[in-house]
């Protein structure tokens, strides 16, 4: 049993009641930038997620060369729905690809360093790091007055 995999389950069954969420606002509502979070919309701070997920999973622990995430190709909810379709199975790839070895060491560049990551640190950061972003999704939709339901961390099955 992998442990990240239940873990995982439980991230994507959430996000998928954050997508219900945007999927309740206006398309125009949901491209949106509002100044109160620094001029992002809902969109982007999604595109960033989805962004973050494949750069530290994708290209910095397995070597890929996937393009950077830009906001303005993600047109709605359904097209970023696909989009994290393929954070999914990204996701999938590095946890079958670390198996239950996660204290190996990944060198990777940052902030212009060499650093040493493991596998446990790069997933919880990308985890996490969405979370953060649920978070201001959810006040960026409250500011522009949809009132979310209870969004809480999916109870495990």
């Amino acid at each position: 049993m992998n442990v990240f995999k239940i873990q995982y389950e439980s991230v994507r069954r959430t996000r998928e009641l954050l997508f219900r969420y945007c999927e309740s606002m206006s398309p125009t509502d949901y491209v949106k930038e509002v100044e109160v979070l620094g001029g992002d919309s809902i969109r982007s701070l999604h595109a960033h997620v989805a962004d973050c997920y494949r750069l530290w999973l994708g290209n910095r622990a397995l070597g890929k060369l996937l393009p950077r995430v830009h906001p303005d190709f993600v047109g709605n909810v359904q097209e970023m729905r696909q989009l994290f379709q393929e954070v999914d199975v990204l996701v999938d790839e590095f946890l079958n690809h670390f198996g239950d070895k996660w204290a190996p060491i990944v060198r990777t560049s940052w902030e212009n360093d060499s650093v040493a990551l493991t596998g446990t640190w790069l997933f919880t950061h990308t985890i996490t790091h969405e979370f953060h972003h649920r978070g201001q999704i959810v006040k960026l939709g409250r500011i522009l007055g949809y009132i979310p339901p209870n969004l809480k961390l999916a109870l495990p099955r």
